[in-house]
């Protein structure tokens, strides 16, 4: 063998040396390189931590297959490749996209069958150069583990949006869907909910969508208030075994023996969440021959503790420029009638100005009758979450609330320096008892007038939890106004009360992701077309072809002699 075969042989080797070392060292290193300016593709830490929980193949059917329109076919990426990121790390991860109108003969069938699970359709208008068209789309997932099975939204339902829209807001929401439903799915429940009654609150068919959606992660249950009258320290060492409860629109007073065991529930660091009408009104009774009822001052007894908290409800009502549409019938009664729409300012419409995780990317949140809240400096930790509009101002109760204040008139003036009103306000830190230093309405060895660190937050309005009901008393959607037809971002605010006030942090922090996605501007396309489509399809054919006539002239020319 000469010399120069000897060299090139252990040249060889040393190459393949080299490469099955580096093959060996990449199988001990895992590492997935994001380049996008936002890094959407790179998993947040609770994304992973969500992951490693699942120990047996998870199987993931997604309905965004087939002909979809241009906007849902970016969806369509967006979720393949997160898809693609959590089954990188988790390979028993497993998915595959469906498209459930593929058969024609079987398309009803299967649309019936996702129906029955849950999965509801979308019917969009297609809009291709000036030519419009109808299209269904399923928006949906559904992911099964180990005979459990869970349904993933992939469309996040946002009101007046545009179809363009809703598809950037859905894949900012993109990664917590999918991990919620995994650590749904996956996850063992560990912590309680309790819902607080006894004192007048709302039944629970007002509260079923909540209800339903929370008892997904949680375990939850009623709590009566009634047997603190008999047996007041085991009703605190029961309600003690709650990690969170939930008082929703109170309308009877608490007795002071019920105020100690809520109060020392909250010293020894129960979370709490308050839903509290400070004002007595519905709006059902303004339905009458006059249009009109009387709003007046509901005393249940908890203003002390509040105070003591930091925090006061006032038993005033929240008058807003940005309220909620309403229909109310015009002109002569039977067939004549019409109904025409208004604005009803007692029913703001709030769109989260606040940074903090639990209302960030949040749409608009409907309130019915709210009050001001005022914050007290008490050392205790005070986060504004949602507000009325700096058009907005307070009304004093009593008061007489009539339907023909929809048409008044209004000037920027009547809401000088009266706007900006808080209506649900977070406190953490260590509270202090109402009952510090006063005679105690029971016997108790375990009393701290000073408690652990702890979470409240605070709404005012006890009907921003409530659904509505259908012709059949069924619930409909939380958030859903029959009245109006629009869906509000009440139940994603209050999950993420709860997730908050439970230390589900991850989640929040998933949820409150900024993303950058560009999109085509449709108008510019269209008037630009025959120039964009030369760009993006003549233009590469034409540099090919051009290299190929040089390359052929070059080759020709060397090669010629």
């Amino acid at each position: 063998m000469t010399t120069s075969n000897k060299n090139y042989l252990k040249s060889l080797l040393g190459i393949i040396t080299f490469v099955l070392f580096l093959n060996v060292l990449s199988n001990g290193f895992f590492h997935r390189f994001d380049l996008t300016k936002d890094k959407r593709y790179t998993l947040s830490s609770a994304s992973l931590n969500i992951i490693k929980q699942v120990q047996s193949p998870l199987y993931v059917k997604i309905y965004l297959q087939g002909d979809l329109p241009a906007e849902f076919k970016r969806l369509q990426s967006e979720t393949r490749d997160l898809f693609e990121e959590f089954q990188a790390y988790n390979k028993n991860i497993v998915f595959e996209f469906v498209d459930p109108l593929e058969n024609k003969d079987e398309s009803m069938d299967n649309i019936k069958s996702l129906y029955l699970k849950g999965l509801t359709p979308i019917n969009i208008t297609v809009d291709d150069k000036g030519k419009q068209s109808q299209a269904m789309v399923f928006p949906w997932a559904i992911a099964v583990y180990n005979n459990k099975e869970v349904n993933i939204p992939l469309l996040k339902n946002i009101m007046g949006a545009s179809t363009t829209q809703k598809v950037i807001g859905s894949v900012q929401h993109l990664e917590y869907s999918i991990a919620d439903a995994i650590n749904k799915i996956t996850k063992e429940k560990q912590k309680k909910v309790a819902v607080i009654k006894g004192n007048g609150e709302l039944k629970e068919i007002y509260m079923a969508k909540f209800l339903l959606q929370v008892r997904e992660s949680y375990h939850i249950g009623p709590f009566t208030l009634d047997s603190v009258a008999k047996n007041p320290i085991g009703s605190l060492e029961a309600l003690e075994k709650y990690d969170l409860a939930i008082i929703a629109k109170p309308t009877e007073q608490f007795s002071d023996a019920e105020k100690q065991v809520l109060d020392q529930y909250i010293i020894h660091g129960g979370k709490t969440l308050w839903l509290v009408d400070q004002v007595a009104i519905e709006m059902d009774s303004m339905y009458n021959s006059s249009g009109s009822t009387l709003a007046y001052p509901r005393d249940l007894n908890l203003n002390d503790m509040f105070f003591k908290y930091g925090f006061r409800i006032n038993p005033d009502l929240v008058k807003d420029e940005r309220g909620s549409p309403i229909k109310m019938a015009s002109g002569d009664q039977g067939s004549a009638t019409q109904y025409q729409e208004f604005i009803w300012k007692f029913a703001p419409q709030v769109y989260p100005e606040s940074k903090h995780p639990i209302v960030k990317n949040l749409g608009g949140i409907k309130f019915d009758f709210a009050n001001p809240i005022d914050t007290l400096k008490n050392g205790i930790k005070k986060t504004v979450l949602l507000q009325s509009s700096k058009y907005s101002r307070k009304i004093g109760s009593p008061a007489e609330i009539n339907l023909n204040m929809v048409s008044e008139e209004t000037s920027p003036n009547d809401y000088l320096n009266k706007g900006n009103m808080p209506l649900s306000v977070l406190l953490e830190g260590s509270f202090h008892s109402v009952f510090e230093n006063r005679v105690l309405p029971f016997d108790q060895k375990t009393f701290e007038s000073k408690g652990k660190n702890t979470k409240i937050i605070v709404i005012s309005d006890g009907d921003l939890i409530r659904n509505q009901l259908d012709k059949n008393f069924q619930p409909v959607e939380l958030g859903y106004d029959q009245r109006s037809g629009n869906l509000y971002d009440n139940k994603d605010f209050l999950l993420n009360c709860v997730n908050y006030l439970l230390d589900d942090n991850g989640l929040i922090n998933i949820r409150s992701r900024d993303l950058d996605l560009p999109l085509l501007d449709k108008e510019k396309v269209y008037a630009n077309y025959s120039l964009i489509q030369f760009i993006t399809i003549g233009l590469p054919i034409l540099i090919l072809v051009l290299f190929g006539v040089i390359f052929t002239f070059f080759r020709k020319k060397k090669y010629a002699k």
